[in-house]
């Protein structure tokens, strides 16, 4: 018995819960998702969002795959199934989520915004919004890499 409780606690102190928010969760806080949950097997990261789209950017779903990372199987959420939850980080990426961002009923350790532009709203030639999306990308696994070995130390 008390081996199984010096175990629950060890684990419980190694794994963080992350959920990333932005209007549509179909682009920005996928790709946040896809990066920090390819960082390490001890986070557990979601993402939602307050107006959540239909399905995930497939241009979103492309740039990530560029670079290794599967998203093609995420789905957008409403936030409204994670406001009873505990989190260790609630972070938003668009300044819509951040606005408009509900009151959680659980506890929210540390609340962040990561603000990025929508690489949905690009126009011009196709190769020109995908690099929009290849640019957005870039900077989002910067800021999310980042904050990742800031917290873990």
């Amino acid at each position: 018995m008390c081996s199984f409780a010096i175990y629950e606690i060890t684990y419980n102190l190694l794994i963080m819960k992350i959920l990333i928010i932005c209007t549509g969760n179909s682009c920005r806080s996928q790709m946040a998702h896809g990066f920090l949950q390819s960082l390490s097997p001890n986070l557990e990261v979601y993402s939602a969002g307050t107006n959540p789209a239909p399905c995930v950017n497939a241009k979103a779903i492309i740039a990530m795959s560029e670079i290794g990372i599967d998203i093609s199987s995420h789905r957008p959420i409403n936030i409204n199934k994670y406001l009873s939850e505990c989190w260790d980080y609630v972070i938003t990426v668009c300044g819509g989520a951040n606005e408009s961002c509900p009151s959680f009923l659980g506890k929210v350790t540390h609340r962040l915004h990561l603000g990025f532009e929508d690489p949905s709203e690009a126009v011009g030639s196709e190769e020109f919004i995908s690099n929009e999306f290849r640019r957005i990308r870039d900077e989002i696994r910067d800021v999310f890499t980042q904050l990742y070995h800031d917290i873990s130390k």
